[in-house]
């Protein structure tokens, strides 16, 4: 959507729901080795979690969830269990990054995967028009290197888009 910015400009975003999540462990260095905030999202009902899982909810005094996510922090002891995280935590003008999957788009050709300009319409190219033309050489090297952009599955894969602007 579109949200107008100080300036009286229109400003493309993106609506993120993010939270409420609740924080069902804390990692310390004194028993973990490392500081950490595990988090939960998204209610689930009761019967379909397993029992280690509804012990550790449990221990938490929380109400089970469907995603559990472990955040690495600088100070883990600024949170306590049990404790709700909402989308308050970020102010307007702060910079941030995003991680998400992209996506899922199947079974790719180059022209759509990679934006290959394809193969000529004349000259004589006959239902060859979307192909990728040559991968390699012939005799030398005799074989087709590594990482050649080719057809394939596009999307669905982690990507993280930087440096967003928070409204």
């Amino acid at each position: 959507t579109q949200v107008w910015d100080e300036n009286n400009r229109v400003v493309p975003v993106t609506v993120v729901k993010a939270g409420p999540c609740i924080v069902t462990q804390v990692r310390t260095n004194d028993t973990d080795g490392y500081e950490s905030v595990q988090i939960a999202f998204g209610e689930i009902d009761p019967r379909k979690v397993n029992k280690p899982l509804k012990g550790h909810f449990a221990k938490a005094d929380v109400t089970p969830r469907r995603h559990l996510v472990e955040i690495r922090t600088a100070d883990a002891s600024e949170y306590t269990l049990g404790q709700e995280l909402t989308a308050e935590v970020f102010e307007a003008g702060v910079k941030v990054d995003v991680t998400g999957k992209s996506k899922g788009k199947g079974f790719a050709g180059v022209m759509k995967r990679h934006n290959f300009r394809g193969l000529g319409a004349g000259h004589g190219t006959q239902r060859k028009h979307r192909s990728p033309g040559s991968i390699g050489g012939c005799a030398t090297p005799g074989r087709v290197f590594k990482g050649l952009r080719m057809a394939g599955r596009m999307g669905n894969e982690r990507v993280t888009t930087q440096n967003l602007t928070v409204h």
